[in-house]
């Protein structure tokens, strides 16, 4: 009976020794598979730091784990290998519109929380090429096959005036690949979308000079006007030691959720991240970036109903919220 005692008093002071529910979030959390991107990529690394918070502090357990990109993210919570995905904001509708990537609609998933913007990233390391139209002729990787970097090279290089197929000579690389063909020698630019700075980018600045093409005032806005899903932004030369700052556009980071991924757990991971945003920027640089009322923002796809919940808790109205 002494023994029982002493165990029932440790429970009582550590909540976790016996498997108690979580001191933040709901109870009943599970354990999610958070499929991200490349391993070097942003989606990877900071995927881990907030799987590891969410983890950490919650009831729900969380892993993150490689994957090709925003396309296999949605295919992989379509087929249920995994309940939480990054994907980009573009990327994302077009799978709601069954457009583009995808022959048909998926309405099987829900928003759970706009992140941070993409920077479109055009990197070469051969000064005289100074603009994307001077791209044309070029090998160029566009992006893993399928990648929604894909047709965010097809919209760029469209605003210059240059067919992806017909203008340059395309090759479909993951970011670290397209990294060791730069440095190799075997292609002549990539075009990497990711949250600025990049892994594989920064990696390969640590032993080169890096330039990375711009997209011009008259560019941006054309882009801009065309899709709703990019923005202007601005990648400062301290990022990579590029000679000046550099105006490009971007998408959105996007967090989506699989329909059936319980209350408990979408909500315990809004409840994780957005708790702990000082511990989350000091791991992650993206950290800096996040912002309720940008996770909010997004409108193409409803919002799942723990994230509702989470949100009308902080006064926020989301899409999905009726």
């Amino acid at each position: 009976m002494a023994i029982k005692g002493i165990a029932l008093a440790l429970c009582a002071a550590a909540l976790t020794i016996c498997g108690s529910a979580s001191a933040e979030g709901m109870d009943g959390g599970s354990k999610l598979v958070f499929t991200t991107g490349g391993a070097q990529g942003t989606y990877y690394g900071f995927g881990g730091v907030l799987a590891g918070k969410v983890g950490e502090v919650t009831s729900t357990k969380i892993t993150a784990v490689t994957s090709g990109g925003s396309k296999a993210n949605i295919e992989a919570i379509e087929n249920e290998d995994a309940q939480l995905g990054f994907v980009q904001t573009d990327v994302a509708a077009y799978a709601a519109r069954g457009e583009r990537l995808f022959e048909e609609k998926v309405d099987d998933f829900k928003a759970v929380a706009n992140l941070y913007m993409e920077q479109v990233q055009v990197v070469t390391l051969n000064p005289e090429i100074k603009s994307i139209a001077d791209l044309k002729g070029k090998n160029v990787s566009v992006g893993a096959a399928g990648s929604g970097v894909y047709f965010n090279a097809v919209d760029l290089l469209k605003a210059y005036g240059l067919d992806i197929e017909k203008d340059i000579k395309p090759t479909y690389q993951s970011f670290g690949d397209s990294a060791d063909a730069l440095q190799d020698g075997k292609i002549d630019a990539a075009f990497i979308v990711a949250g600025a700075p990049t892994t594989a980018v920064t990696t390969l600045a640590t032993g080169r000079k890096v330039y990375l093409l711009g997209v011009d005032d008259a560019h941006a806005e054309a882009l801009v006007k065309a899709s709703p899903y990019y923005s202007r932004t601005v990648i400062g030369k301290d990022v990579y030691g590029t000679p000046g700052d550099v105006q490009t556009v971007a998408v959105g980071a996007l967090v989506i959720a699989h329909d059936d991924t319980s209350e408990a757990d979408v909500y315990n991971f809004l409840q994780g991240v957005f708790g702990h945003l000082d511990e989350i920027s000091a791991a992650h640089a993206k950290g800096k970036e996040l912002s309720l009322k940008f996770a909010a923002s997004y409108e193409a796809v409803p919002y799942h109903k723990g994230a509702v919940k989470f949100f009308a808790e902080k006064g926020i109205k989301v899409q999905g919220d009726d």
